[in-house]
């Protein structure tokens, strides 16, 4: 094992239950961590779920869970819970990783921000398509000035789990989920990706959402398939009133005045999770498709080329997220257990910053997304253009 902790295993407990909850503790695993423990919304639930991902422990409380001394939490439970959970591990000085949208309101995500600062923990937020390899590479190639300066950056997230009118979750949920659904739930990935790989933030925006079906279900089920249990607790037969949007559509202008735009749906009919994006720069343009995470389009005056994942080429970040050969393909899952055996480098430095991964998103990221989904929602609201904090 690496250094730090005395060399041995990060010892990691997992808040919630769901579908994301599993992919936390697969990529722990994957991580060189030990899993040690789940919390689920009852002790029963807990007991379930700890069974069925082979983990030994099924925590009876919050309180169980940081008495049990973790060197990690990762809390995957619904938006509302985000920031009493994740406050109340940083309090009792446990390093975080905390699921996207930080919390459901910019105020309670600085607040966030700032605890963790002060407690000097690793406070980490999944904004997990950093660490697809090419991206990466368009990144550095950005840096280096290969596409030129900035002219526009564009593209969308598209899903379609919501698409028919009985679909339903806790995300459709203004309480648990927040004031914002589709654009929170993906646009923040969207957001943080291109700001990440421009370097440039975006600096006002203007923004129009839509709810396309009045009602659904009052249902609270499993936001995707691949959860250990479907663990519905409210009757399907009853609806509620939707207000939170299906769709958004943001322009943004950056610091230095170019034009951004994204196209955001979770009723798309046929993409699962299409994030794209395209940076069109003076001397040339690169795009990246998220369902196709292998490779990377570059284009100029002269053509364009495909360039594909390949550990022995490109700059040093594309190279070192490879870590298998060109041709044998990485995912997803890859880059999911990339970043968190990122944040476990970051707690085995032990509060060296300068020993922290580069492009590591931690917690002041997440409060930065918070801030960009609230305006968007304000703008939305009175169809003004509106500053970002």
């Amino acid at each position: 094992m690496s250094s730090g902790y005395g060399g041995r295993r990060i010892r990691v407990a997992v808040i919630g239950t769901g579908m994301i909850a599993g992919v936390h503790a697969r990529a722990a695993r994957a991580a060189g961590a030990e899993v040690v423990g789940v919390l689920g919304r009852t002790p029963s639930r807990s007991e379930q779920v700890a069974a069925q991902l082979d983990v030994p422990r099924g925590y009876a409380s919050l309180d169980e869970v940081i008495a049990d001394a973790p060197d990690v939490v990762h809390v995957c439970t619904p938006n509302d819970q985000h920031h009493p959970q994740s406050l109340a591990v940083i309090r009792a000085g446990i390093n975080v990783v905390c699921e996207k949208p930080l919390a459901i309101s910019a105020e309670q995500a600085a607040e966030l921000v700032a605890a963790a600062d002060e407690a000097g923990v690793v406070a980490t937020v999944p904004f997990v398509y950093r660490y697809h390899p090419v991206v990466r590479e368009i990144r550095a190639r950005v840096a280096a000035g290969e596409l030129g300066r900035l002219l526009a950056v564009h593209g969308h997230y598209l899903q379609d789990w919501m698409l028919d009118e009985d679909a339903s979750s806790w995300r459709v949920d203004a309480g648990a989920g927040g004031v914002s659904r589709a654009f929170a739930d993906i646009g923040s990935h969207w957001c943080d990706l291109v700001e990440f790989v421009t370097g440039e933030p975006f600096a006002s925006v203007s923004a129009a959402t839509d709810i396309v079906y009045p009602t659904r279900p009052a249902a609270s089920g499993p936001s995707f398939s691949g959860s250990p249990d479907p663990d519905p607790v409210a009757d399907a037969g009853q609806r509620a009133e939707v207000t939170t949007e299906d769709t958004a559509v943001a322009t943004f202008r950056t610091g230095t005045g170019r034009i951004g735009n994204v196209v955001v749906s979770q009723v798309a009919a046929g993409r699962k999770n299409r994030l794209w994006f395209e940076v069109d720069g003076t001397l040339g343009s690169a795009a990246f498709d998220q369902e196709q995470p292998e490779s990377a389009w570059f284009g100029n005056e002269r053509g364009a080329q495909i360039v594909v994942r390949d550990p022995s080429l490109g700059f040093p970040d594309q190279r070192r997220l490879a870590v298998v050969p060109a041709g044998h393909p990485q995912g997803y899952l890859d880059a999911f257990a990339a970043f968190v055996a990122d944040t476990y480098a970051a707690v085995r430095a032990e509060g060296d910053r300068t020993a922290w991964p580069d492009g590591l998103p931690t917690f002041a990221d997440g409060a930065r997304a918070a801030s960009v989904i609230e305006t968007v929602v304000a703008s939305a609201s009175d169809g003004t253009w509106r500053p970002i904090p």
